[in-house]
């Protein structure tokens, strides 16, 4: 017998559809999205199958972000539903709707919708994607917020890059240190007006630069004259308004290093979970703890993909093709489809990857050299999609990494 179940999710219930080999519908009901109503599915589904021989049994259901993400987990865990060789397929909602349109004569409702998905899983001529083990979706919630908290650590040094431009105009071009280092961070925390900077003995900013800067300062005083110039030369408030712009200075200070604390936490739980993962990409020269576990958590399991391709389209990292007759465009566009965060962890690890790796940096620089416009962009994206196949082949074959003929890839 073969069986499947679609299922139409959202954040209150279930609508379900049991589809047999020849398209018959079997059974279609309503659960709730909660644990009883999880239990309930599952059970209608044994009982649907008892005393039959099971060749297949599929159940689907679209990415809807937290909404599938327990049912497909409790079925993807359920011991009874394993016993019997279940695959539970979390697809993209995309493919669903554009398969949905050669149904013409059929109305937009939950139970049909339900219907569509079980049919797309008896056809099965479409990419899905298998749920995750559990170990892979707690590392994929880690980098995504991993992610989210570094992008708002970039946005709140901008906004403090812009008040800072307002307290003191030419801070930027006259001092050569980071705004971001912890002595600089602590003379704008401590709220000095400019003319208290500018009238400071020098040998005093210099010995709080240095005390602050934890001695990492290798010629504070030459900082310190850079700052006193800085501060010289910049216009001033009316005190009213810069009483303000410190206020901002300070309390942004303090967002920034409260962001950058809760990276570090996460950091912590991420290596965690890296030492307890058997993978080898790592020892890529370049890639780093950070890119190798927001790639590791995105793929998950590398079974869920037949080849590299496969991995290369989850992430995007492909160009339409643009034929008709005789005529193929040369210049196509990147898919905007795909996963965000796995292209975004492939992209800035090749671009990594290219400074320590010669074989990368020669063909970065072939490709950059092929186009007149988007040189950089379109090579790294290059690079990152010749960087999937050395990712696949080490995580198939669980191979260390080793120069380009030593790499089966």
């Amino acid at each position: 017998m073969k069986l499947f179940v679609g299922l139409d999710v959202s954040s209150f219930d279930i609508k379900v559809c049991l589809l047999n080999g020849e398209g018959e519908k079997l059974r279609s009901f309503t659960v709730p999205n909660d644990l009883p109503g999880a239990t309930e599915l599952r059970d209608a589904i044994l009982e649907c199958v008892d005393d039959q021989e099971i060749h297949t049994l599929k159940i689907g259901l679209e990415s809807t972000s937290v909404y599938s993400f327990h049912p497909s987990m409790f079925l993807h865990n359920d011991e009874a539903l394993r016993a019997l060789g279940t695959e539970v397929l979390v697809m993209n909602p995309k493919q669903i709707s554009n398969f949905k349109k050669s149904y013409s004569d059929m109305d937009k409702t939950d139970e049909i919708d339900a219907f569509v998905i079980a049919d797309y899983l008896r056809f099965g001529r479409l990419p899905m994607s298998v749920v995750k083990e559990s170990q892979y979706v707690a590392l994929q919630q880690l980098t995504r917020s991993r992610y989210q908290l570094i992008h708002q650590v970039t946005k709140e040094k901008q906004h403090f890059l812009q008040h800072l431009s307002f307290k003191c105009n030419t801070f930027k071009e006259e001092v050569d240190s980071s705004v971001f280092g912890n002595a600089m961070m602590e003379l704008f925390f401590e709220k000095f007006s400019l003319e208290e900077l500018a009238h400071m003995p020098l040998e005093d900013l210099a010995a709080f630069l240095q005390e602050k800067g934890k001695n990492r300062f290798g010629d504070p005083e030459s900082i310190a004259k850079s700052i006193q110039k800085a501060v010289r030369s910049s216009y001033r408030l009316d005190k009213v308004v810069e009483d303000s712009i410190d206020i901002i200075l300070g309390t942004t200070i303090e967002v920034i290093r409260t962001l950058q604390k809760q990276v570090k936490e996460i950091d912590k739980a991420i290596e965690r979970i890296m030492a307890g993962l058997t993978q080898t990409l790592i020892t890529i020269p370049g890639i780093g703890p950070v890119f190798t576990a927001g790639i590791i958590a995105e793929i998950g399991q590398i079974e869920r993909f037949d080849d590299e391709t496969k991995i290369a389209k989850y992430a995007g990292l492909y160009w339409r093709k643009h034929q008709s007759g005789r005529f193929t465009a040369d210049d196509t566009s990147l898919s905007r489809n795909g996963n965000q965060y796995l292209r975004y962890y492939l992209v800035e690890a090749a671009n990594s990857v290219r400074r320590h790796v010669p074989e990368y940096q020669a063909y970065y620089a072939k490709k950059y050299k092929e186009v007149p416009k988007h040189q950089h962009k379109r090579a790294l994206v290059l690079t990152a999609r010749k960087l999937v196949r050395l990712v696949d082949a080490l995580l198939r074959n669980h191979q260390v990494y080793t120069p380009k003929r030593s790499v089966n890839e």
